[in-house]
């Protein structure tokens, strides 16, 4: 109970621009400084642990937008849900892909399953790399938008983008 009060504590502060110490998050959920010691190690515990948290949340998104009865419209979804995602939550989508937090490929509550399921689904030749070619472009193009490095690039642009990603795969 307190870890989940201590991760949600976390994130919230991640996500208004603030830096989570443990010290910080304890006094933002009200507990002694000592206490998030009994459920992380230390400051890397606690942002895998916010980090975990986004995982799931970006598991529950590409889950949701993989309804289209048509699969390459259901990738399509997909790839633009993630963008939405990164977006609407860029302090965690960072966190997410921190170097310091490790996370193996696949290993990530969901997300990258549901992406290799869709994938699969179409066919591909090499559904393996087709699945990495996948996240790679619309991970990339995600981390070019966050960095302003895609000006001008709109829903539609996104849209023909990923359209044409999902045609290649």
């Amino acid at each position: 109970m307190l870890r989940d009060v201590l991760i949600k504590a976390a994130l919230e502060m991640l996500e208004q621009g603030g830096e989570p110490s443990l010290r910080a998050v304890a006094r933002a959920a009200g507990v002694s400084a000592m206490a998030p010691y009994r459920h992380f190690a230390d400051k890397a515990a606690l942002l895998s642990a916010v980090a975990e948290r986004g995982f799931a949340a970006l598991a529950r998104t590409l889950t949701a937008a993989d309804e289209d009865p048509d699969p390459r419209g259901a990738l399509i979804e997909q790839g633009l849900a993630y963008l939405a995602f990164a977006r609407a939550r860029p302090a965690l989508f960072r966190l997410m892909f921190a170097s310091d937090f490790r996370l193996a490929l696949g290993d990530d509550s969901g997300a990258f399953a549901t992406l290799a399921g869709r994938v699969a689904s179409l066919g591909a030749r090499d559904p393996d790399s087709a699945t990495i070619l996948s996240w790679a472009a619309v991970h990339g193009m995600a981390m070019l938008s966050l960095d302003g490095r895609l000006p001008g690039l709109d829903a539609e642009g996104e849209r023909r983008v990923v359209t044409l990603l999902a045609a290649a795969v």
